[in-house]
């Protein structure tokens, strides 16, 4: 009887193990703001159904990334003086433990002068990585990119500098971990288009460089390459650039690209029902449909007369773009599907719900005042943080339905890590993590 119970309550967290889901990067375990776990909070105050709340040193818009009962995050310690640019300041990485919000350590990555940023953007904006074993790190030591993996226990395992970058908006692109590859974008405004933008993947294990893609059009981005199984094979694809673009990411060779549909990108890429989907943009917005199949040009159009303003163009014949909207078109944060839809919001706050497969507008309708954070899908469930750190969640339905609004008492610029049934925000002073203690 005794070997019985043993056996049930082994299955038991068997099962447990099963549903519980670590948050190891930017968007959670498949980059896309989806996780399969259920039961998480609906509700919650400033005060109510928090399991605990750690002061973070510094700033930074990076998300909090989970990892068993590790939560790491970075920061920027700016000082008392905001307009000081010329007082080298630390970038930190800080371990916190999951189950009692505890500082476990705290490292300065590097010590440096404040680089230029755009006043919606921060010197800490690009997310953690981690693998179980390392956390890996980005930060600007301008015009240098650093790239760094750092142990459990805080120590420095390896740093590289792949290149320079410049932008006069900031840095924001975090790492992607993909097999044993740390991929990072650093597309950049290089001089004229004189200077390499590019792509580059580190060996995880020591740093070691192992491909290199340079970006043609040498135009700043933001966007974290997006690594998925689609028409049949793996492709890395990612907007920025003026373009969208698939790659091998054990190569770095190219599938497809598409020209535009704009200039500037910041949201990261899903993929739903087998197609890929992206939102965009600046200076014009844009909700498009892409079939992953296809080599070469897939874009809408081709341009076939530079000359002419605006260029003059004729339909692709090879096109792959399902559908293109852009009522209801985002910015900054990136989608989320569930369902037979994919649901968007933009930076002022108006949110949309679309057919997954027709582009067909269900509706929309507007948020909180200004969002920055990606939103979470869980059980059915939409998790929308706005800029004041108010959580919206929805229904993930045709219909508008909103389930809560639940105020964290400061203002959030981060996307949200769901694991182990709690919710963990950073906010613009705190971390903060929502649910039961564990």
């Amino acid at each position: 009887m005794q070997r019985f119970w043993h056996s049930v309550a082994a299955l038991g967290l068997i099962a447990l193990s099963a549903h519980a889901q670590n948050w190891p990067g930017w968007r959670g375990p498949t980059a896309d703001g989806v996780t399969p776990e259920k039961n998480f909070p609906i509700k919650w105050s400033a005060s109510d159904n928090i399991a605990w709340k750690t002061p973070i040193p510094g700033r930074g818009h990076s998300s909090p990334v989970v990892w068993g009962d590790r939560v790491f995050v970075t920061s920027c310690v700016e000082g008392d003086d905001p307009k000081d640019k010329t007082t080298p300041r630390d970038r930190i990485l800080v371990c916190v433990d999951r189950k009692t919000g505890k500082v476990l350590w705290q490292k300065t990555v590097l010590t440096a002068k404040l680089e230029g940023v755009h006043k919606e953007n921060s010197y800490a904006s690009s997310t953690p990585a981690t693998d179980g074993k390392h956390v890996f790190v980005t930060f600007i030591d301008q015009p240098k990119v650093i790239v760094a993996a750092y142990d459990f226990d805080g120590n420095e395992v390896w740093r590289k500098n792949p290149g320079e970058f410049q932008s006069v908006h900031g840095f924001s692109s975090p790492p992607v971990l993909y097999k044993d590859l740390v991929i990072v974008n650093c597309d950049q405004d290089a001089e004229g288009r004189k200077k390499p933008a590019y792509i580059v993947a580190f060996d995880k294990k020591t740093g070691e460089e192992k491909w290199r893609i340079d970006r043609p059009n040498r135009i700043r981005s933001y966007c974290p390459p997006f690594i998925a199984e689609a028409g049949g094979k793996t492709q890395m694809v990612l907007t920025g650039c003026e373009s969208v673009a698939s790659y091998d990411p054990d190569t770095g060779k190219q599938f497809w690209n598409i020209t535009g549909p704009t200039e500037q990108f910041v949201a990261s890429m899903i993929l739903h029902k087998g197609h890929f989907y992206l939102t965009a943009g600046f200076p014009t917005y844009h909700v498009m449909c892409i079939k992953p199949e296809g080599t070469g040009n897939v874009s809408e159009a081709l341009i076939v007369d530079k000359s002419t303003k605006p260029p003059k163009t004729e339909p692709n014949p090879n096109s792959h773009v399902v559908w293109h909207e852009k009522v209801g078109a985002g910015y900054v944060p990136s989608p989320i599907a569930h369902g037979e839809n994919i649901f968007l919001v933009h930076d002022d706050g108006r949110a949309s719900c679309r057919d997954a497969m027709t582009g067909k507008l269900h509706w929309l309708e507007r948020l909180g005042k200004h969002h920055h954070a990606s939103p979470v899908e869980a059980d059915g469930h939409l998790y929308f943080i706005d800029d004041e750190g108010i959580t919206h969640i929805l229904k993930a339905g045709e219909t508008f339905e909103v389930i809560a609004k639940n105020p964290i008492g400061e203002q959030c610029f981060s996307s949200p890590a769901f694991s182990q049934g709690q919710i963990i925000i950073r906010g613009a002073k705190h971390l903060i993590c929502i649910g039961k203690r564990d």
